[in-house]
């Protein structure tokens, strides 16, 4: 059994260099402070990155030239250089390949729907967690990201929607993911600070509802009760593929911490606080995961732990080149979708979008 690294923080290692969107509006105003400036520098500053979505200084004119240039060096460094993007779905799917300051490489994916734009976002660089039919976790985890890094992934989505980059015309960033590259939980600290980021009214933060916002685990428990307690109303996923531990200890490795029932006893305290229902996230793996048995346990554990708090989410595998996994037949996946609900638990098939295009989290990575 490989070991895993269950940390809720790494080490600091390669994080990039301090960044507005690393602090509160209080820290703002210090660090603006200890420059020299006046500190409602801080509340200019945050009007240009959160409100209008630009870390440009030339079109900061609000602010002093000299004074200008010293703070965006120092409060908003380049945090990514884009490598390279693709799409698919006539345009409306498109993945970007980011590389940070130190060379690694995540990746964000951007959808646009006729009514909403949803952004899958990268909480680390590579994964930890060793989920055999991940192309992340078979790379690693290499690091951590910094709350900005996941801040302005979102903030280049917001951007190219703003602009109409996608096919509609311009439009609205709407809905936001937390399933690209990494653990979210593995990197708590730095992901509920990102939340507020994204989701607090301009000028602290790009004013993205927190209703709008889910962040996926695979049932890291510790965190998801400390989730639990920080008030937040943003969708909590969890990434089960599975009900019988003996079968997830392979597919999750961190099942072999936290048992099925723990998982699912833990999200029932964040929805009983939150209200929301959970997602529970099922990629539909041919011969390994769909069998019938399997979708009637799965409906029974989630009635019993979550009643009517449960939505499951099947997702059709996009195998990874070279990968002995493969999708589940299309007569399979409304067979297993049908025996859940007869439980009487809600069961949808997640669109697929931009299976030619790598989409895949951490696929495009690994091709460099």
């Amino acid at each position: 059994m490989t070991s895993l690294p269950l940390v809720f923080d790494a080490p600091k290692r390669g994080l990039p260099p301090r960044h507005l969107a690393d602090l509160s509006a209080e820290q703002r105003r210090d660090a603006v402070a200890e420059l020299g400036e006046k500190p409602f520098r801080a509340n200019q500053l945050s009007n240009h990155y959160f409100g209008r979505l630009t870390a440009d200084p030339a079109t900061m004119t609000d602010i002093p030239a000299a004074s200008r240039d010293r703070l965006t060096s120092e409060l908003m460094p380049p945090l990514f250089t884009e490598l390279r993007r693709v799409s698919c779905d006539e345009g409306t799917t498109r993945k970007t390949l980011l590389r940070a300051h130190d060379g690694t490489l995540i990746e964000s994916v951007l959808m646009r729907y006729p009514d909403r734009a949803t952004l899958c976002i990268s909480s680390q660089a590579g994964c930890g967690m060793a989920c055999p039919f991940c192309a992340t976790g078979q790379g690693g985890l290499q690091r951590n990201l910094s709350t900005a890094e996941i801040v302005e992934q979102v903030r280049l989505g917001a951007v190219a929607m703003r602009d109409g980059e996608l096919p509609g015309g311009p439009g609205r960033l709407s809905n936001i993911v937390f399933m690209g590259m990494g653990e979210p939980l593995a990197n708590y600290r730095r992901v509920i600070d990102a939340v507020h980021r994204i989701c607090d009214p301009a000028p602290n933060g790009l004013g993205i509802s927190q209703r709008s916002v889910t962040v996926s685990t695979v049932g890291l428990v510790p965190a998801i009760r400390k989730m639990t307690e920080e008030k937040l109303s943003v969708r909590l996923a969890v990434s089960l593929h599975t009900p019988d531990d003996e079968l997830r200890d392979t597919l999750v490795p961190v099942n072999t911490r936290w048992k099925v029932a723990e998982v699912l006893e833990s999200a029932r305290g964040y929805a009983d606080r939150t209200g929301r229902r959970v997602s529970i996230e099922y990629a539909l793996i041919k011969e390994i995961n769909d069998h019938g048995w399997r979708a009637d346990l799965l409906g029974s554990l989630l009635r019993r732990h979550l009643g009517q708090l449960a939505h499951v989410n099947l997702i059709p595998l996009n195998p990874t080149p070279g990968s002995k996994w493969d999708a589940s037949p299309k007569p399979v996946e409304r067979e297993f979708a049908r025996r859940v609900e007869a439980q009487g638990v809600t069961c949808t098939v997640r669109d697929t979008r931009g299976q030619e295009i790598a989409a895949a989290c951490g696929q495009l990575a690994a091709e460099g």
